[in-house]
């Protein structure tokens, strides 16, 4: 409770610098750190970060003289002011070829202002300015070496951030400090104007106004008073206040260095440079990001973690620290060790933090947004390998190893983890920020959720692992609908895409459907584009022919899209046209163009396509008429975590209010061939680790609501079923006969798994096959016999040159027909 009332006093945004003093003056340090380290934790969890950067020192003249620097010089005799392009393209390449992800350019405050020198050297390469030449050095190493430039210029002028803006993911200026009466006479900023609080607080003001994800701090011990520190943290927090755009708060110790003015000075005590990480911890919102430099405090890693930072900064396996040289880069190996030995996990960043990185369309210019999606995951951490869904490419092999990791032992779960997994197996509903925080396991946290949704699996399931034999049928890729994400359809200019436009006659309908009932199928499955000739009468009509040719076959088609089309093009309601469906012979409904189902992602993925609500009223409807359905997610393009979350539960709503899904079915987006990727406006879909986590999570969040969780052997391959099989995973679709839309992405899984070959991999994972029907029924033992020497499938006719009579019917007329 004391606790509490303090955090919520020191949180005013009233409070004064000299309140904030008062409250804090009776806390004894230990309190103040077990405080803030608490705080850390619940909006970090285990997680310290670190980005993996090259350090780019572009000019070491600086026009500012502050006492205690070692960075800054004047020109030296046969030394260039400015690196030239090739030498920071030779550092950038090393820092690349060492798997660094950000390039730090540090340089001195306007030193043409100062030196001569610098002047003629930026007139002689063709530059204004340190600030010009600074954009054009950022851009190369960005379009050279994708490397993510972070810029610390100094003060700037809204123009310069602008500009700069353009090619950096983020800029920083370190406040120092607040105070004014460090730069009179005897103070350590003295005859240096750039370190004027009010311009460098203006620089940072202009940042937030421009929207620049932006890194500042404190330098403490350089003369200020403890009042004065809590003064310069409230300046930056009134600026993040009105912003949002302070990712870090750097905390960082001075130390006396030979050479320098204030090589005398005492450095601050380890007890101030705690007491200041704590009151920043404190005086900050809950998710900001708390930095201790690890080189300037070896030996005392575990007491500054204790202080409440999350993050350590920047380290790099390539260049020293040019601010302070004579104080090496820990190690990364001794800096995990000694974060692991403090209860946490070590985790790679980028020079834009996660939060920012979600929010890449404010926070990032348009021209570095596509570098940025292809690294990160959907929560704005960078990706860790080239693993990608369709792809003929091995898992990661730490991953796999983590899930497989003593599979003979229980889940060992820690922190809220431990509580949420509860609360899923026991039937309970959870909530968005849970199911976020699940989606976050890494690492141990990673393999218990697997493993406790794998534990439910089996007693849900037992070790039986189903599947259906079945066939694809795409009757048209014909489609007037723009999906971001779709390869498969065609328009207008389709010769321009991968495949030509068909629309393939009823007959050849009716001979793949007996085709497929030769062979063992027990359904179809018929989805296609929205053509802009069809009307619902298509849709009866293809029903009807499937059941002319093979009247056993079970019919599993029509996403809600399509029905929701074929209602309104016969002018009849969604619930009418569903039973019109089932007499002719629908059985049960495909759970697709749900994609998302959350309206943000949607206005980006599918805007002309049905929205949430409309998804979600479909599938009611099919309910209410006895249709059941599968339930699906198409995931990893634009999406975020609490995306993920939002359907989930949307699903489980509906469910609890019809039960008619009968499976739930993670699609993990298939990227190279799609058009928001191929413009550079998609990350290239889920990482691995995420794949598997929907699966589990899908598995955690139905239970007791959908009992079957199904994986897409077309998108993840024999590795990623086996993997997803160990998570919760019992059933692996269809053997499809003709997979067009997959591979129309780029997947280069094949376009049929046959029953013997699912059932090799299942009894490869010690788990029994099972042949089921659409409805999880048992299958006749001559449709099992058939499908398991099944005749090779005849040439496809798709009638390509039936698109011809639709080309000239325009868009306007194909949106006032739906």
């Amino acid at each position: 409770m004391v606790d509490r009332m303090l955090l919520e006093s020191l949180r005013r945004s009233d409070i004064s610098a000299s309140e904030a003093m008062s409250l804090v003056s009776d806390v004894s340090l230990p309190d103040l750190m077990r405080m803030a380290a608490s705080k850390r934790d619940e909006a970090h969890g285990r997680k310290i970060s670190y980005s993996r950067k090259v350090f780019i020192p572009l000019t070491q003249l600086c026009r500012d003289v502050c006492h205690y620097c070692t960075f800054a010089h004047p020109p030296q005799k046969g030394q260039r002011a400015y690196l030239t392009i090739d030498e920071v393209l030779a550092i950038a390449r090393a820092g690349r070829e060492a798997g660094c992800k950000e390039a730090l350019f540090t340089l001195g405050d306007k030193p043409e202002l100062r030196y001569r020198q610098a002047e003629r050297e930026l007139h002689e390469m063709g530059f204004a300015s340190t600030l010009a030449y600074l954009q054009e050095a950022a851009r190369v190493v960005f379009c050279e070496t994708g490397l993510l430039p972070h810029l610390n210029p100094g003060l700037m002028e809204a123009d310069d951030i602008a500009a700069l803006r353009k090619v950096s993911i983020s800029q920083g200026i370190m406040l120092e400090s607040a105070s004014a009466r460090l730069c009179e006479a005897g103070g350590p900023h003295f005859g240096s104007p750039d370190k004027e609080p009010g311009s460098r607080l203006r620089t940072i003001e202009l940042a937030g106004q421009l929207s620049v994800p932006f890194t500042s701090g404190l330098l403490i011990g350089i003369g200020e008073t403890p009042l004065e520190r809590i003064s310069s943290l409230l300046a930056l927090r009134n600026l993040d206040e009105s912003y949002g755009h302070i990712q870090e708060v750097i905390i960082q110790n001075f130390k006396p260095k030979p050479d320098t003015r204030m090589r005398g000075a005492a450095a601050p005590t380890m007890e101030e440079h705690l007491w200041t990480i704590a009151l920043a911890r404190l005086l900050f919102r809950p998710d900001m990001n708390i930095q201790a430099p690890p080189n300037l405090s070896p030996g005392v890693l575990d007491k500054i973690l204790a202080a409440g930072i999350n993050d350590w900064g920047g380290v790099s396996p390539v260049t020293p620290d040019h601010v302070n040289p004579e104080a090496p880069w820990p190690h990364l190996a001794r800096l995990s060790e000694a974060t692991v030995q403090c209860g946490k996990t070590l985790v790679e960043r980028l020079a834009v933090y996660p939060p920012y990185a979600r929010q890449y369309a404010r926070w990032t210019d348009m021209s570095l947004q596509k570098n940025l999606l292809g690294l990160v995951d959907g929560h704005g951490w960078p990706r860790r390998d080239e693993w990608c869904p369709g792809a003929r490419c091995e898992p990661p092999a730490g991953d796999l190893a983590m899930l497989r990791e003593d599979a003979s032992s229980p889940a060992v779960l820690t922190g809220s983890f431990r509580r949420i997994v509860a609360k899923a197996h026991s039937g309970a509903r959870l909530d968005e920020a849970e199911i976020v925080s699940l989606f976050e396991a890494e690492e141990c946290d990673f393999t218990a959720v697997c493993r406790a949704a794998d534990e439910l699996r089996r007693s849900v399931n037992g070790d039986c692992v189903s599947y259906v034999v079945n066939r694809n049928i795409n009757y048209t890729n014909i489609c007037y609908f723009r999906c971001q994400f779709c390869a498969f359809s065609k328009g207008k200019l389709a010769e321009n895409l991968r495949g030509r436009p068909y629309d393939i006659s009823m007959d050849e309908i009716g001979r793949r459907a007996r085709e497929a009932w030769e062979r063992g199928a027990t359904e179809v499955c018929m989805q296609g584009g929205i053509h802009p000739a069809y009307t619902g009468a298509k849709y009866l009509e293809i029903c009807r022919t499937v059941k002319q040719f093979t009247p056993e076959m079970h019919i599993h088609a029509f996403s809600p899209l399509e029905v929701f089309q074929g209602a309104k093009t016969l002018g009849v309601s969604v619930d009418e046209f569903l039973r019109e469906l089932k007499d002719a012979g629908l059985g049960t409904l495909p759970g697709t163009a749900a994609e998302i189902l959350d309206d943000e992602v949607r206005a980006i993925l599918c805007p002309d396509k049905i929205n949430t609500a409309q998804w979600l009223q479909v599938m009611a409807a099919a309910h209410r008429a006895g249709l059941r359905s599968t339930a699906t997610i198409m995931f990893g393009h634009v999406d975020r975590y609490e995306h993920w979350a939002k359907h989930l539960l949307r699903i489980r709503d509906l469910q609890t209010e019809t039960g008619g899904f009968t499976e739930f079915v993670p699609l993990p987006f298939v990227h190279m061939e799609a058009p928001i990727y191929l413009k550079g406006r998609s990350r290239n879909g889920p990482t691995f680790r995420e794949v598997v986590l929907m699966h589990a999570i899908g598995r955690l969040v139905f239970h007791t609501k959908i009992s079957n969780i199904q994986t897409s052997w077309v998108k993840l391959g024999e590795q990623g079923i086996r993997a997803c099989l160990e998570a919760g995973v019992n059933d692996l679709g269809g053997t499809l006969m003709d997979e067009t839309i997959s591979r129309s992405a780029g997947a280069q899984h094949g376009h049929e798994m046959a029953p013997k070959q699912m059932e090799e991999l299942i009894r490869a994972m010690a788990r029994l096959p099972r042949q089921r029907t659409t409805l999880y029924g048992e299958v006749a033992d001559d449709r099992y016999l058939a499908s398991l020497n099944p005749p090779a499938l005849t040439p496809i006719v798709t009638g390509l040159d039936d698109h011809r009579e639709v080309r000239n019917i325009p868009r306007s007329r194909a949106l006032e027909m739906t």
